[in-house]
């Protein structure tokens, strides 16, 4: 394995941390990529890895991405990422939990961890008795605060709408066919909001029985996981896990905007290339998805209340919308026009 600062995802990270705890079974990766801004904030992966070279890639990635995200958010924090590398049954114990709590307590303040894929409230309860550093926990009605899934979800209707207006010059969702790759916490609240407005759906999970129940309650269609990515559709929405933008997957999509909440879709920078050279229009994921992070932060910061994370999820179009126009302006793809400003306010 080459040093860790020659791997071709370490970009200046600050701190790559690992941590293995025997007698719980833990092992787990923080990566700091930014502190900047202020503490790096980003959530914890609870993932099988079948080789956990994918484990630190995955947690170099997300921190840059969060780097980015916490950035473009206006947000006083950093980027970082943790990963906990689960066994094939996914075996999580409250003593795996209080061990990963202490690792994030060792770093002093400079992680502050939340909630991400595999990982739910009650296991930020469980992390937050050995750690102050940690949001996303529940909190009374009205605060900011608590499952940042909904949040998450809003940001990317609120965004998937902007670029419809922006490549279809519509003002609403209703009649419009949106894919939708992944029907979790953030892909499920997505297609509700987009129903309620009366978008035409296709929906497609690796569970296809959590799809086929959302489909059923939402009058959707559905399709195997594997063909989501070429149904012909105004807009695919990746909303699972992230890489899943290809040399490939590019050619053969067949709709004019990719717009959804997952994390670092772009497998590799070409990529983004590709989809201004085949004229389809980005919503660049750190910039769409934004509403999570901006939701626990604001707890974490007791800065601001729900009303003032509504107000800010409002924000994320038109950043969107500033991202497109610089593109249009300067012909450079929307995915490296988000990264450049991005890169700014990180003092990179």
């Amino acid at each position: 394995m080459p040093a860790l600062w020659n791997l071709p995802d370490f970009d200046a990270h600050e701190g790559v941390h690992f941590f293995s705890d025997p007698a719980s079974g833990l092992r787990a990766i923080v990566a700091i990529h930014s502190t900047h801004l202020g503490p790096a904030a980003g959530g914890t992966r609870f993932w099988h890895y079948a080789d956990g070279n994918d484990a630190l890639t995955d947690a170099l990635r997300l921190s840059r991405g969060m780097s980015f995200k916490n950035a473009m958010a206006g947000l006083p924090v950093g980027g970082g990422k943790g990963v906990i590398l689960a066994d094939e049954a996914r075996t999580k114990t409250p003593a795996m939990l209080a061990a990963f709590g202490r690792a994030v307590e060792s770093l002093g303040g400079r992680y502050v961890t939340a909630e991400d894929v595999g990982m739910g409230e009650a296991d930020l309860v469980a992390i937050g008795r050995e750690t102050r550093h940690v949001s996303g926990l529940p909190v009374d009605e009205g605060h900011a605060g608590g499952d940042p899934g909904p949040s998450t979800a809003m940001g990317v209707f609120l965004g998937v709408k902007a670029a419809i207006r922006q490549a279809l010059g519509k003002d609403s969702s209703q009649g419009v066919h949106v894919a939708i790759q992944g029907v979790g916490s953030v892909g499920g609240g997505l297609a509700r909001l987009l129903a309620a407005e009366g978008a035409q759906l296709t929906l497609a999970d690796v569970d296809m029985g959590r799809a086929a129940k959302l489909a059923g309650e939402l009058g959707a269609a559905t399709v195997a996981a594997a063909d989501i990515l070429t149904t012909e559709a105004d807009v695919i929405s990746p909303c699972a896990l992230g890489a899943v933008l290809t040399a490939e997957s590019i050619a053969a999509l067949r709709a004019p905007i990719v717009a959804g909440g997952a994390n670092n879709q772009l497998a590799t920078p070409d990529d983004g290339d590709r989809l201004h050279a085949r004229g389809i229009l980005y919503a660049p994921d750190y910039v769409i998805n934004a509403g999570g992070i901006i939701n626990v932060t604001l707890e974490y910061l007791g800065q601001g209340d729900r009303a003032e994370v509504e107000a800010r999820l409002t924000q994320i179009p038109g950043r969107l919308e500033k991202i497109w126009a610089e593109s249009a302006s300067s012909g450079e793809t929307a995915a490296r026009v988000a990264d450049r400003m991005a890169m700014a306010l990180i003092g990179r």
